[in-house]
């Protein structure tokens, strides 16, 4: 079952505290990397220019936690990543708790959650808390540590490029800045990992594979701006992948333009793989498709989702976990949504019947002498598919006309080529 390597390998990166740049992210690459020895880490130095933005600088963390008026530890970092302030500047110091109250973030409908909050680009330290916790802490002087650092270094991302016969490009993203969640980051490169892996190992690909597992936002306008004009001239279609672990639901984000292959493909398969799947416009989007189809970037990427970043309660909580949220189930059903659009898109030519008229299936062995349901319907499915093969239509636009799942299809096109009843146009 492939959702529980899948999973295994997220419980692998759990641990790791991710930001936008630091050790977590070369950490993260470096353990992407055993899976994936063809993958390519670059280097991009602090103060660069990217379109727009710049590079930041480098955080770390060495320790970070609260000692209460009693001595007890609290908000440690060690014990759980998402306690202190993304990107929160080194304190040290003591503080009544009124104005210690000024640096504590919680979520009063959620007592049980901590909180992740983030700090990237406005210099301030603070500490995530479950609110249960927070109500019950006591007046009194309390013992603050926040021994990071912040200074210049690199933003990191990794690549991996899979040349096919066409030099047309399928793009893939995720991204890998996120600390201890699992939905919302951890399913996302986990599972992009796993297609990396089945998309090496094909003997051939009909199109090649730019694969990249970046920081979100800033990795992707960095990585847009040292690559655009190769991707406006080689990308045809692709997929930015996240929040694709959890059991609950499907859902897809269309690019901005909403009728590139890359949307038809993507609602074509969740069509098919959950008649009830969530459908959302362009208006909700909220993750790198946001960069990937900006004006003047205007890249066909939509996203295939199981259930959408901010539509389920744990979202940026420590509640998005790999035990009640994420399941070896959902990310087998997420991995598989997005193998199934890559498959029709590697598919997806113009056939022609290379016999005039309707062809005589039965001396060639392709119509059965015994009539039953399934011989009927498979039959049926074989003589629509051929009765479009004008070469005007492609494999998705029959499928569509057909009413079955482009996948359905396959065997059937190798059959007839087979045979030499059709010809890829």
């Amino acid at each position: 079952m492939i959702g529980a390597e899948i999973h295994n390998f997220a419980k692998e990166l759990w641990p790791i505290n991710r930001s936008i740049t630091g050790l977590g992210v070369r950490l993260t690459l470096k353990k992407i990397k055993k899976q994936l020895p063809n993958l390519k880490i670059y280097s991009i130095p602090s103060g660069t220019k990217a379109f727009d933005w710049t590079v930041p600088e480098e955080w770390h963390v060495r320790e970070a936690y609260i000692l209460t008026p009693k001595g007890e530890k609290i908000c440690d970092f060690s014990t759980n990543n998402l306690h202190l302030l993304g990107y929160s500047i080194p304190f040290k110091g003591r503080l009544s708790l009124e104005d210690l109250q000024k640096h504590l973030f919680s979520i009063p409908e959620q007592p049980n959650a901590i909180p992740y909050i983030t700090s990237y680009y406005k210099k301030r330290w603070g500490f995530c808390i479950a609110h249960e916790q927070r109500s019950r802490m006591e007046k009194g002087e309390y013992e603050i540590l926040v021994d990071s650092k912040i200074s210049k270094g690199n933003l990191n991302y990794g690549e991996v490029l899979l040349e096919g016969k066409s030099k047309k490009e399928i793009f893939l993203s995720t991204y890998i800045c996120h600390p201890s969640m699992a939905n919302n980051e951890l399913s996302g490169p986990s599972v992009t990992t796993y297609l990396a892996k089945w998309l090496t190992g094909l003997h051939t690909r009909e199109f090649t594979y730019r694969i990249i597992f970046i920081p979100e936002t800033i990795g992707s306008i960095t990585y847009l701006s040292k690559n655009l004009s190769e991707l406006k001239k080689n990308v045809f279609s692709g997929f930015n992948i996240s929040c694709v672990g959890d059991d609950r639901s499907y859902s897809y984000i269309p690019s901005r333009a909403s009728d590139t292959i890359s949307d038809r493909v993507a609602i074509h398969v969740l069509k098919w793989i959950d008649p009830n799947f969530k459908r959302y416009n362009w208006l909700d989007r909220g993750s790198d498709e946001r960069q990937y189809c900006a004006p003047g970037i205007d890249l066909p990427i939509a996203t295939i989702q199981r259930t959408k970043y901010g539509e389920y309660p744990e979202y940026h909580t420590s509640l998005d976990n790999l035990e009640d949220v994420v399941t070896p189930e959902g990310l087998e059903g997420g991995y598989w949504a997005i193998r199934r659009g890559i498959e029709v898109l590697e598919n997806n030519f113009f056939y022609k019947s290379c016999v005039l008229g309707e062809p005589q299936m039965g001396k060639r062995g392709l119509y059965s002498t015994l009539s039953t349901k399934k011989s009927r319907t498979n039959e049926k499915v074989m003589m629509d598919f051929l009765s479009y093969c004008d070469g005007q239509n492609s494999l998705l636009d029959i499928a569509e006309k057909v009413n079955v799942p482009a996948w359905q299809l396959f065997e059937v096109i190798e059959i007839l080529q087979k045979e030499k009843l059709i010809a890829r146009v």
